[in-house]
């Protein structure tokens, strides 16, 4: 196999798209980063069962919502990858919105119902 010669200035022929600055290291940041929202609501899920004492079953169903947000990045990690593995290969990189927007959404209702379970009289 034969390398690619790049004109001198770095420009790239013009049928043809230039590899990135930094190949492969972008999609690794960004499964980082999600590893590591990852880790977070993972920790934060398995640290409601310390109220279940206090504040009974619901803490179980908070830790399972957790949990199941934490299943649900880590499922679909490998197809992330891949695409924005292939988005950089082709030149085209877009931003996955609803991942980020499901997310967030997912942890505001899971806040919004640990705020509720400790604010809201029992009983």
């Amino acid at each position: 196999m034969t390398a690619r010669r790049l004109p001198a200035d770095g420009s790239a022929p013009p049928n043809r798209v230039a590899a990135p600055a930094d190949p492969g290291l972008q999609p690794e940041r960004t499964v980082l980063a999600w590893g590591r929202t990852l880790l977070a609501i993972g920790v934060i899920g398995v640290s409601y069962l310390r109220w279940l004492p206090h504040f009974g079953a619901w803490t179980v169903l908070l830790s399972l919502l957790a949990i199941g947000i934490a299943a649900s990045i880590y499922a679909t990690q490998r197809r992330r990858y891949r695409r924005q593995t292939h988005g950089l290969r082709r030149g085209s990189l877009r931003a996955d919105p609803v991942s980020v927007a499901a997310t967030s959404a997912a942890i505001a209702a899971m806040c919004a119902m640990a705020a509720a379970l400790v604010l809201l009289p029992t009983g």
